[in-house]
């Protein structure tokens, strides 16, 4: 009885290898230019020997999906913001608040400096704002620089000028 059923699973087994060697692979081309296996055959197709029951694909050059493009240097823009140029500030106490604009978006590692008639306010830093205190009467200049986390310069500002309206001392 065992000889029997062993003898009926081996019948079995051998007829699946032979029934799956004789399947037939095809390959051909879609309208997109990918590679199609199937076990229909369609015109144009290619009948694929097979020489083993392991089935291996040639390795395909995907070094076009591996494609860098070479990063755009962004050519960043800073300017003052406020107080707007040529504008009157009346403030007795001689506090003005100045802010600068960047664009495209300030990025990490980004400093501005500011400069108040021509000498740097402050050590370059993360802050786009700035806080003037006791500013004299009269007419003054700022300007911004943006430097890239180097220390290099990638923008400056035009100059910009505000008048400090205080009450006089006298």
């Amino acid at each position: 009885m065992k000889t029997k059923i062993l003898v009926l699973l081996t019948l079995i087994l051998f007829s699946f290898y032979g029934y799956a060697a004789d399947k037939k692979i095809y390959t051909w081309k879609d309208k997109n230019g990918a590679v199609v296996f199937s076990d229909t055959p369609k015109v144009g197709a290619q009948e694929v020997k097979l020489t083993s029951q392991i089935l291996s694909m040639p390795t395909t050059n995907t070094s076009i999906l591996d494609e860098t493009k070479p990063i755009a240097k962004k050519s960043f823009k800073i300017e003052v913001a406020s107080p707007a140029n040529e504008e009157t500030v009346r403030e007795n106490t001689g506090s003005v608040y100045v802010t600068s604009r960047v664009s495209p978006r300030f990025e990490n590692g980004f400093k501005i400096q500011l400069f108040v008639d021509g000498t740097a306010y402050s050590a370059p830093g993360s802050s786009s704002t700035f806080a003037l205190r006791n500013v004299d009467r009269g007419e003054h200049s700022l300007q911004v620089k943006l430097y890239d986390p180097k220390g290099n310069v990638l923008s400056v500002s035009p100059t910009s000028v505000f008048f400090m309206h205080r009450q006089s001392a006298l």
